[in-house]
């Protein structure tokens, strides 16, 4: 007997081909030096590429056989989406993609942070929003201070650094 196709799955393996065909176009436009004989920059890139459409393919085909999360006992067992939660943690990317150009890292991870927080169920907004510049903060320093990748300083970084006398960049 066979099974009905599985939209959701069906889904899931078309946006796995999709991220396989976006990383074949990114892996295209990564310029390759002549200096390279045999293994260049875009080997790797190729083949991770290439595997997620082989994945994606894969899935696609078991998707139009009847799909294999309905086998998975905790997708039979799941409840309804939580809508709340997924709308959060999409305006929590949203505010840090509006959010990091104006006022810097620290803020729009911030946002972010408190966003995905509460997405996840935490009902302390105030702890979180305390919490998190000091946290995001911390990460900052340590890609600047630490790891020398120089993200760019916004408002709340430029503050501390002219705070602890430091040229701000």
């Amino acid at each position: 007997m066979r099974r009905s196709v599985s939209r959701a799955d069906l889904g899931a393996g078309l946006f796995v081909v999709a991220l396989g065909a976006l990383g074949c176009w990114q892996a295209a436009v990564i310029p390759a030096s002549p200096l390279y004989a045999q293994v260049g920059p875009t080997v790797v890139p190729w083949l991770v590429a290439g595997v997620m459409l082989l994945l994606g393919a894969g899935l696609v085909a078991a998707a139009l056989r009847g799909g294999w999360s309905a086998d998975v006992a905790e997708v039979a067992e799941a409840g309804p989406p939580n809508r709340r939660a997924l709308a959060l943690m999409a305006a929590g990317l949203g505010a840090n993609l509006l959010l990091i150009g104006p006022l810097g890292f620290s803020l729009a991870a911030a946002a972010q942070f408190v966003l995905v927080s509460a997405a996840f169920g935490s009902r302390s907004l105030l702890r979180d929003a305390l919490l998190a510049p000091v946290l995001c903060l911390g990460v900052w320093f340590l890609f600047v201070q630490a790891l020398g990748v120089n993200i760019g300083a916004g408002l709340l970084e430029g503050a501390v650094l002219t705070l602890l006398g430091q040229e701000v960049p």
